[in-house]
């Protein structure tokens, strides 16, 4: 369980001192999935950082099973079982999808490098030996970053706009493969996303705005909210079912 209690962050700028999380209350129960929605800008990549330590709180406490982790560095919590997923993927010049799985996991071991990449959509035999490289697309990438945080076997695993930057197919093949490892995996889900298909995997529906949660509900509750609203532009409802729910509406 990881619990943020009476969280805030605050960031430094040329006009002071600015409240970039004002008190932010949740706790994330094991083996759920959670996906983090709401407008651009609204804090929720703060809320996921600050999870993994990459920003630190200036007050209130994180607790990781009951454990005080907030003076926890990156590393620290990385050790912990805590993994995060950026929007985009780092390439590794020179270094295999072998060598990256055997990193994460802390050994080799081909059986348990191929079951991974089945996990996650991918051939082990098309992949093994491949160097992380320009050659790989958006979706290839995304899938590889997942095995290596699922090689960690990970308590809590942070997936930040894990759709931004990848074709349809890619992204009904990263759909599965959540679904699928939720089925398989222990451990908590925490994806940000605007997605339709993403939100309807979900446990709960975390609606960050303001740098605060405004809502903890259902995903057919809030997907039964969208409906009402959604009508109103219908330029935007073509977008969102075209899997585009980032557009903004030209009206």
């Amino acid at each position: 369980m990881l619990e943020l209690i009476d969280v805030h962050v605050t960031a430094t700028d040329e006009k002071g001192t600015v409240a970039v999380l004002p008190g932010i209350n949740l706790t994330l129960e094991d083996n759920r999935i959670y996906v983090m929605t709401g407008p651009n800008g609204g804090g929720k990549t703060s809320i996921a950082k600050t999870m993994m330590g990459i920003y630190r709180p200036s007050q209130g406490k994180i607790l990781l099973d009951g454990t005080d982790i907030t003076a926890k560095t990156i590393t620290e919590r990385a050790r912990l079982g805590i993994g995060y997923a950026f929007q985009q993927p780092p390439r590794f010049k020179g270094i295999k999808v072998k060598d990256l799985l055997t990193i994460a996991a802390g050994y080799e071991d081909k059986n348990f490098q191929c079951e991974l990449l089945y996990d996650v959509g991918l051939c082990a035999q098309d992949y093994l030996e491949r160097e992380i490289n320009s050659s790989f697309s958006g979706g290839e990438l995304k899938r590889i970053e997942i095995a290596s945080l699922l090689a960690r076997k990970l308590k809590v695993a942070v997936f930040d706009e894990p759709e931004a930057g990848i074709d349809l197919w890619s992204f009904q093949k990263l759909t599965e493969t959540f679904a699928g490892l939720h089925e398989k995996y222990n451990g908590t889900l925490v994806i940000i996303s605007h997605q339709e298909r993403i939100l309807r995997l979900a446990d709960r529906v975390i609606l960050v705005s303001g740098g605060r949660i405004s809502e903890i509900t259902t995903p057919e509750k809030f997907l039964a909210e969208m409906e009402k609203i959604v009508p109103d532009c219908l330029c935007r409802a073509d977008c969102i079912k075209g899997e585009m729910a980032n557009a903004e509406c030209d009206r």
